[in-house]
């Protein structure tokens, strides 16, 4: 096992085949914020579940051969691995069928995890995989020993409840979600015209220091240590938008981390998340100087 203080993130939640019409590919929100921070040259570590299956051993057989470490992904005997069946809308938004019960349900704490979580810089969670009890207890109790404990909202319904959201909202010192999510969030409370508005609420109510809000082909707005940036976004030919969220939270933290400004850890994440929205798939093989040097028009 690789050694504990090893890594700087650690992502936790679902691992999944998303299967569309022309096949199936790896996916989850956890897995690929750690491909894409380990395109980056980080080194990641993924807290979740596969079953004893063929499927759970091709998807570490994976991961393994993308580089991460699989070290801290389990193995259940009972559930099968997680499964998505996904289909495109006329958006290239991508409407998703999500499999339940399945193993990353059923992701089991124990003391070496605290440890890993306790080293690491940032632990990276959503929201998804609080729909079972089991993960959810396990996160929250990793939750105790995080450093900076990164939100990534995921609100697919039927997958969600609002106290549970709210629960990991209190949770967060960092929060990452797009503006339908923020809409919806917010719109359990009150009325509000705009976005500033909208993010200064969740802020106070929660407690949480810092939220960038995605706003998918018109950019992001970042609100970090009490100043706020924005930037309207890249236009590109999209193959598809699947992952590109996860490739702009990467790209966020993977800047943050080593003290960039917050004004290029955003252009960097949009640049990011624009370059794999040209990309089929969540997880394409590229290099990251394909991505620090693209020319967007």
């Amino acid at each position: 096992m690789e050694h504990l203080n090893n890594h700087n993130f650690v992502c936790f939640g679902e691992v999944l085949w998303d299967i569309f019409s022309s096949g199936a590919v790896p996916g989850g929100a956890p897995m690929n914020v750690a491909y894409h921070l380990h395109k980056q040259n980080k080194n990641p570590a993924i807290i979740t579940a596969v079953g004893n299956d063929k499927k759970g051993k091709e998807l570490l057989d994976i991961f393994s051969g993308y580089g991460l470490c699989t070290d801290f992904i389990q193995t259940d005997p009972i559930h099968e691995t997680g499964k998505v069946y996904a289909k495109p809308n006329e958006d290239h938004e991508v409407v998703y069928d999500i499999v339940k019960p399945v193993a990353w349900d059923f992701i089991k704490w124990n003391e070496d995890l605290s440890e890993l979580v306790s080293k690491a810089d940032y632990f990276v969670f959503g929201s998804l995989a609080s729909r079972s009890p089991e993960s959810k207890k396990t996160l929250l109790k990793l939750l105790e020993s995080a450093r900076t404990k990164v939100l990534d909202i995921n609100l697919r319904p039927p997958h969600f409840d609002k106290n549970i959201v709210e629960e990991l909202l209190t949770k967060a010192d960092f929060l990452k979600l797009n503006l339908s999510e923020l809409e919806l969030i917010t719109g359990w409370h009150s009325e509000f015209v705009n976005i500033r508005d909208r993010v200064m609420f969740v802020m106070d109510k929660f407690n949480i220091k810092n939220v960038v809000v995605t706003k998918g082909g018109d950019g992001a707005v970042l609100f970090y240590n009490g100043n706020e940036y924005t930037h309207n976004g890249y236009k590109v030919e999209v193959a598809d938008t699947v992952g590109s969220g996860d490739a702009f939270l990467s790209g966020l933290l993977g800047k943050l981390l080593v003290k960039e400004s917050p004004e290029e850890a955003l252009e960097f994440a949009i640049r990011m998340g624009a370059f794999i929205a040209t990309q089929k798939g969540a997880c394409p093989d590229y290099n990251i100087e394909n991505v620090r040097n693209w020319d967007f028009k």
